[in-house]
């Protein structure tokens, strides 16, 4: 049985993707990278799990504490359990309650937004901020 020009071009092609989904998978050799891709931003604050939110126009304002970075539990085979994870410091986001999302980093003008949320429904408070009204 003969295999058509295209038939082993499309081979090649594929042999050659594989190839380099496999190299760049493992760049980074400390580490980082991997966790970067494979694990969620959250963070824990008075008793509430919180995860990033991209696109949130927001103003950090006084600070409220720390919170707990978790560790990163699924980094393939990397046993974090027992691991208490960083610290970061936690500010009040101007117009919400702590409750339903904070900034959390060094200070007010470098943090990331955080929202405690379920599922992919943000609360209303954070969608007000992104849609702008």
């Amino acid at each position: 049985m003969r295999r058509s020009r295209w038939t082993e071009g499309l081979l090649l092609v594929a042999a050659v993707l594989m190839s380099a989904v496999a190299c760049t998978s493992e760049s980074g050799g400390d580490g980082a990278g991997e966790q970067a891709a494979s694990c969620a931003y959250r963070v824990r604050y008075q008793d509430r799990t919180y995860r990033d939110v991209a696109g949130v126009r927001f103003t950090a304002g006084e600070e409220l504490g720390s919170a707990t970075l978790p560790p990163c539990d699924d980094t393939g085979g990397r046993d974090d359990a027992g691991q208490a994870g960083e610290t970061t410091t936690v500010h009040r986001v101007d117009g919400i309650p702590p409750e339903v999302a904070v900034a959390v980093g060094n200070g007010p003008g470098d943090t990331t937004f955080v929202a405690a949320y379920s599922g992919g429904e943000l609360p209303p408070e954070v969608r007000k901020l992104i849609d702008g009204s």
